[in-house]
């Protein structure tokens, strides 16, 4: 898949040195003459990313700005937060004659104990709780037990969420609208039921919203 490894060496830290000269890793259907623009760094970019490692934002976060948490926060809406570093997986379509054959990129997540106890105390107490984004809702789902308890998770899933899919630790869903034969369309088709979201996204072209990174987003209850 036009994939390698590569072993660099360098007098300086390596992330420095890709600090310095590398280039924003944007979507494969952002086409820019001249390649990625240096206000990507910052526009593809949630404004509460904190640990390095994906190559790909979670694109849902893009809404989030400061003020708008603050004024969630403001009307009693918590928050917490997981990592997942995003591979370049979540961009490949599904290319398998069979959907079960189709294998997904494992991708290194992680849910603290603090985030593990703040998702099950909101369910105890009858609260929802409110995924923004797809890569949130794999992380959940793969911390999760059968019984929807949310355990502590360090490590790598490769969790593939399709219809028939039963949600155990997720109540609500940020996302935005997905490309076609995607993996990304396939879990929220197991969430919210193929026939709904076909429509959800008919309505859409017809009003001109935008689709994919840099586009709008629904939120599913």
């Amino acid at each position: 898949e036009g994939r390698t490894t590569v072993r660099l060496e360098c007098r300086e830290t390596l992330v420095d040195v890709l600090e310095e000269v590398g280039l924003t890793p944007l979507p494969p259907y952002i086409k820019r003459p001249d390649g990625p623009e240096p206000a990507d760094r910052e526009r593809y970019q949630t404004v509460y990313a904190t640990n390095p490692g994906a190559v790909a934002a979670p694109t849902a976060g893009l809404h989030m700005t400061t003020d708008l948490l603050d004024q969630l926060a403001a009307r009693g809406v918590a928050r917490t937060a997981i990592t997942l570093h995003v591979g370049p997986g979540t961009f490949r379509p599904v290319t398998a004659e069979l959907v079960e054959e189709h294998v997904m990129e494992s991708e290194r997540s992680e849910v603290s104990p603090e985030t593990a106890e703040k998702v099950n105390r909101t369910r105890e107490e009858g609260g929802r709780v409110i995924a923004v984004g797809t890569t949130t809702v794999r992380t959940l789902e793969s911390a999760a037990a059968d019984g929807g308890m949310v355990r502590t998770f360090s490590g790598r899933t490769d969790l593939f969420i399709r219809p028939p899919y039963a949600f155990k630790a997720v109540d609500c869903m940020l996302t935005n609208f997905h490309l076609p034969k995607s993996t990304l369309l396939m879990m929220i088709s197991a969430f919210a039921g193929r026939d709904l979201i076909m429509k959800a996204y008919h309505e859409a072209v017809e009003a001109g919203y935008r689709f994919y990174s840099y586009g709008d987003c629904m939120l599913i209850l």
